[in-house]
């Protein structure tokens, strides 16, 4: 198991997509910003060094199966395609996976973290080491997809400018929701500020302290918040509770450990 190598397959596999399409390269931004959110959490985390590697590796390969998604549909909804199955397939079923980690030793742990990395919840793992490496990968996307929604062009992932976002409601069933501790069941967002709400809740789904200390040390829910002008006053005032709630979250949150 080596991450260079897998990252010289991964370069390969990417030639048969079209690098100047914005969504297709803000995907690639992606995957090598959750390798090194994954880098950062195994140190602070003290991970062994194969635990450091294999989780690297999943990180790598995590999003696989979103490229397809984009050539097919160009579109990252996942009404159009559950970008994780398709990834598991291609791996696993398809056996591309041998092109990335020659042995099969960690075939298992692998399969499962990539399969359920976007999962609403995450349900039915019972192994210590793949749930390690399953929580990791969710912790890692998500603290990735802060960078995202702060640098990336809003009319590429949102559809729309910040304006129009902020002029939205907030549909009350996701605004009920955060103060559940819950994400946000993807059928339910309606409105943009809905979708942009669901970035900010996924908070309250994070696994490990480490993540969360992150999250505060790079002020990760105040900027996104403020990323956008919230010219409806209903809006602004739910933001303004929200922003409150998941600060104290995030702040007390024990997280778990490994």
């Amino acid at each position: 198991m080596n991450y260079n190598n897998a990252k010289q397959q991964f370069e390969k596999y990417l030639d048969g997509y079209d690098s100047n399409n914005d969504k297709v390269r803000l995907k690639i931004i992606h995957t090598y910003g959750v390798v090194h959110a994954m880098e950062e959490i195994c140190h602070r985390m003290q991970l062994s060094e194969e635990d450091t590697e294999l989780a690297r590796i999943i990180a790598l390969l995590h999003d696989i199966g979103r490229f397809e998604q984009l050539k097919r549909f160009d579109s990252f909804e996942p009404t159009t395609m559950d970008h994780a199955a398709y990834g598991v397939k291609v791996l696993f079923e398809e056996g591309m996976i041998r092109q990335f980690v020659p042995e099969d030793t960690w075939d298992d742990i692998i399969k499962t973290s990539i399969a359920h990395h976007s999962d609403f919840c995450l349900e039915g793992i019972t192994d210590p080491r793949t749930l390690l490496h399953a929580r990791l990968i969710r912790d890692t996307d998500k603290l990735d997809n802060c960078r995202v929604k702060l640098k990336d062009d809003l009319q590429i992932f949102m559809g729309a400018s910040a304006e129009e976002i902020g002029a939205q409601e907030i549909t009350p069933v996701v605004y009920d929701t955060i103060f559940k501790n819950q994400c946000i069941y993807s059928p339910d967002r309606v409105t943009k500020m809905d979708y942009w709400v669901s970035y900010v809740a996924y908070f309250s789904d994070i696994y490990f302290r480490a993540s969360l200390d992150i999250i505060q040390e790079h002020n990760y829910l105040n900027r996104i918040i403020d990323r956008i002008p919230y010219s409806n006053p209903d809006t602004a005032r739910q933001m303004d509770e929200i922003r409150t709630y998941l600060a104290e979250l995030i702040h007390t949150a024990p997280g778990c450990t490994w």
